[in-house]
């Protein structure tokens, strides 16, 4: 069966930011291998961060030379700078198991899986809607297991057109990526009027 990337959602109230791209990952000259930027199929560079487990795969398999389906977690401070941090590739086929995966057509698996390439799951939130620039704000929360970490809670800008009444909503948007972008394609809300310690 095909592994999908974005796995289901297990829990209705399940927050979170988790996205498909296709690239090139090039480290920072410095020799830090985690840190770089990802090059898409447009010449677009975001600024990456490869977290724990993708890093072993990167050392061990992976041929930077080569574009790959990276699963990635968005963090942003505005519409103009978005930052990935990797975690994990995507290959149906367990990266090297097959010898020449050059006529595998990964876009059409992804179609099968209802993804592409640039899609991001976000879920969570909505704290602040700006209906002049079109662009409003989801505040995300860390499962209880990772609360004790810094960071805990993030928040992400996304371009789009969002009402003012479905502030403190809890929302499920399918967003897409363009250059260092988030914008919505669509949403659907799950709860209303979420309390304010959520």
């Amino acid at each position: 069966m095909l592994k999908n990337p974005i796995p289901k959602v297990t829990n209705e109230m399940q927050y979170r930011a988790i996205g498909i791209v296709h690239g090139k990952f090039i480290p920072n000259e410095n020799g830090q291998i985690n840190r770089g930027f990802l090059t898409d199929n447009k010449g677009e560079k975001i600024e990456t961060v490869v977290l724990g487990k993708a890093l072993s795969l990167l050392k061990k398999h992976l041929d930077l030379k080569k574009n790959y389906y990276w699963i990635v977690y968005p963090k942003n401070k505005n519409t103009q700078s978005l930052h990935l941090q990797v975690a994990g590739i995507w290959d149906p086929y367990q990266l090297n198991d097959l010898n020449d995966t050059s006529k595998i057509n990964f876009s059409k698996l992804l179609e099968e899986l209802d993804l592409k390439d640039n899609y991001f799951s976000v879920r969570g939130k909505l704290v602040f809607v700006n209906t002049q620039k079109k662009e409003f704000v989801i505040k995300i929360c860390c499962a209880p297991k990772v609360r004790n970490l810094k960071n805990k809670n993030f928040k992400l800008v996304i371009k789009g057109d969002l009402s003012l009444e479905l502030l403190n909503n809890f929302v499920s948007l399918d967003v897409n990526r363009d250059g260092n972008s988030l914008e919505l394609i669509n949403y659907e809300v799950i709860d209303k009027n979420l309390s304010e310690n959520n």
